[in-house]
């Protein structure tokens, strides 16, 4: 599982954005280097994902308006999804083990309902 977000630009168009803005004088030097301020890279990101999130949200709002609130909430659901809790990744570590054939039922009951009872 990537931990990456899923709307995170990547380094060359980042640079793109650079060259057609004529942040640089010489856009032909720029295009044989690589970005390497993660500072840019971050602001670029953040950019990114404040103009998505805008959009989601009144994409969610007009949805909401002309249908239903639990329907603008599965679309943020859905568009935004929350990364796996480590007490999720260890339940799916579990069935995977079992499933393979690395770990017994028995022992992958006592090591599920010990997990199920710590808080996410």
């Amino acid at each position: 599982m990537t931990e990456q977000h899923p709307i995170t630009p990547p380094p060359e168009l980042v640079g793109e954005w650079l060259c057609s803005e004529d942040y640089l004088s010489d856009a032909s030097t720029f295009s044989s280097m690589t970005i390497t301020s993660s500072r840019l890279q971050n602001v670029a990101t953040r950019a990114a994902r404040w103009g998505a999130d805008t959009e989601l949200e009144a994409c969610a709002k007009e949805v909401s308006y002309w249908s239903s609130r639990n329907l603008a909430e599965r679309l943020r659901d859905c568009r935004r999804p929350k990364p796996q809790s480590l007490k999720e990744q260890a339940l799916l570590a579990i069935d995977t083990a079992v499933a393979d054939g690395q770990l017994s039922p028995d022992v992958s009951n006592v090591v599920r309902r010990a997990l199920e009872q710590l808080d996410d």
